[in-house]
């Protein structure tokens, strides 16, 4: 365990937290980012898209700002940044310009540790971006694989650590509960978890029309306590390290946050 005190003393990687959406990280991993910004690790808080389909009364450019602005605001809250690569909701695709794309991206992060969605979600979006980090996760290393940048990134020196969060509500496309390999206890950040979902403010009327979800925020709350109880404790969040050749196996993620990890 890495108290505060010691973690500023002690050069902690750059975790990259890439979800689909706006808002995706907050519900799967908004208590598990805050914990290891409170630990002081620098973190970049990433979206494929800017979640330009995301509202019934707001179109294209409009509700596209908007929601980078949520998502900043979100990342702000526990002193991360943001970033959005710019794909279009519903259209991310794991083919060669997009893997490309993302590669040039991770190589410019250069993190140490790669948090991603579920390989089997209910959105093609979350699919497609978990497929596309994973390879570019695995490319990134490879000194002869050019992404076509005016300004290209150096390549990784060593692949990072890549993880996977639940699917969203924590079942997958056929209701089946994910593998997971631990999860993190998120008790003592609940609060900063709300608050950073709750700054996806435009989201609330657009899920009760297309989710059927009333509050948002409440819905998040129910999810993770429901992962809290598979845990052993009142809220939590799950995931899986991948151990695909020839990515690290040690338990990086589950180390730094050994007090919470269950």
């Amino acid at each position: 365990m890495l108290h505060t005190g010691l973690a500023a003393k002690i050069l902690l990687p750059v975790i990259l937290a890439l979800h689909a959406h706006p808002d995706d990280l907050e519900i799967l991993a908004g208590g598990t980012l805050a914990l290891l910004r409170r630990m002081g690790a620098p973190l970049v808080m990433a979206s494929m898209t800017p979640g330009d389909l995301g509202s019934s009364d707001h179109f294209g450019d409009r509700i596209s700002k908007l929601r980078r602005q949520e998502a900043a605001a979100s990342a702000k809250t526990i002193g991360a940044s943001y970033a959005c690569l710019e794909f279009r909701d519903i259209a991310i695709f794991s083919d060669d310009p997009s893997r490309r794309r993302v590669v040039e991206f991770v190589r410019a992060v250069r993190p140490g540790i790669v948090i991603t969605s579920a390989p089997v979600d209910y959105l093609c979006d979350h699919e497609a971006t978990h497929t596309l980090v994973r390879d570019a996760c695995f490319a990134a290393s490879i000194p002869g694989y050019f992404t076509g940048s005016q300004e290209p990134a150096s390549p990784l020196t060593s692949l990072p650590h890549l993880y996977f969060t639940d699917p969203i509500g924590g079942v997958d496309r056929e209701g089946h509960t994910p593998n997971r390999d631990f999860f993190i206890c998120v008790d003592s950040v609940m609060e900063t978890k709300r608050a950073m979902l709750g700054c996806h403010k435009s989201q609330r009327a657009w899920l009760r029309v297309q989710h059927g979800m009333d509050d948002y925020v409440e819905q998040m709350e129910r999810w993770t306590e429901k992962t809290g109880q598979a845990a052993g404790v009142e809220f939590a969040e799950g995931f899986r390290q991948y151990r695909g050749h020839p990515f690290p196996e040690s338990p990086a993620l589950q180390e730094m946050l050994a007090l919470w990890c269950r």
